[in-house]
């Protein structure tokens, strides 16, 4: 998929679209926001705006449907999130039940969609000041990981925090958190530096979400809380019905990076 690493946002949904993009979204359409997809029936979606609103770090919203429309009008006029994504993840009661290419098969007049930012979105300002983005360099997904850290509950939906992680050295790790919490509505500077037992993570090499990458010589594991996130909520809280895009698997928009630099 190098060829879609300096395409446009919606090159990237067209070939998703079309089934030509089948994997992962990390290093394409550089400076173009990524987004996390999160569909609920209208019943359910004060309850998940409320709970986006008490989380801003794992979720903070860019854009959020009107019941029934799967256009997303702030973020990309004209697209639909029910096939520009390279695949799904449906969760019925907890449980993930499938994880197609489409959500024609389940799409109702009653469904909401929200738009969560993405660390993806700051990894382009990383790259260009030179600092490592493992899972780019080996042309995998990011680990992401379980936490033992709660979200605030909201209605129905409550569950852990859901951490990505990408290695650097220390003062790499500085430069990094001075260069994210430009980003805040893509997760913005990390939540934990340092021992992954210390926010409930047991296993470094072993990710619930994504591939595993190595920590070379000099380098800690940094987390940044992920929206991945309401996923763990859709698996602890049980809705009906909870559609997300496969962890990776991103929608991508039309905003670029600097639309959110600063907000």
């Amino acid at each position: 998929m190098q060829h879609l690493r300096h395409a446009i946002g919606s090159e990237v949904r067209r070939q998703a679209a079309s089934g030509e993009l089948t994997g992962p979204t990390p290093g394409l359409a550089l400076g173009y926001v990524q987004a996390n997809l999160v569909v609920v029936p209208r019943e359910l979606a004060f309850d998940f705006l409320l709970f986006c609103q008490r989380n801003p770090k794992p979720c903070p919203l860019l854009d959020v449907t009107e019941p029934g429309s799967a256009e997303p009008r702030l973020v990309a006029p004209g697209a639909d999130f029910r096939t520009d994504v390279a695949r799904y993840c449906i969760y019925q009661h907890g449980e993930l039940v499938d994880e197609p290419t489409d959500l024609h098969r389940w799409w109702r007049d009653d469904l909401v969609g929200f738009l969560i930012g993405c660390s993806f979105t700051f990894e382009s300002a990383l790259l260009q000041a030179g600092l490592p983005v493992r899972h780019i360099e080996c042309g995998c997904n990011v680990p992401m990981y379980r936490t033992g850290i709660p979200c605030r509950p909201a209605g129905v939906f409550h569950g852990p925090m859901v951490v990505s992680m990408r290695p650097m050295t220390p003062a790499q790790a500085v430069r990094a958190t001075q260069i994210c919490s430009r980003f805040p509505r893509a997760h913005g500077a990390p939540v934990h530096f340092g021992d992954p037992a210390a926010i409930g993570i047991r296993e470094l090499g072993r990710p619930d979400f994504g591939d595993p990458v190595e920590l070379q010589p000099g380098e800690i594991p940094i987390f940044w809380a992920c929206g991945v996130t309401p996923q763990a909520v859709a698996m602890e809280a049980k809705p009906p019905l909870l559609i997300t895009h496969k962890p990776g698997h991103m929608f991508v928009t039309d905003l670029r990076d600097t639309d959110l630099e600063g907000e």
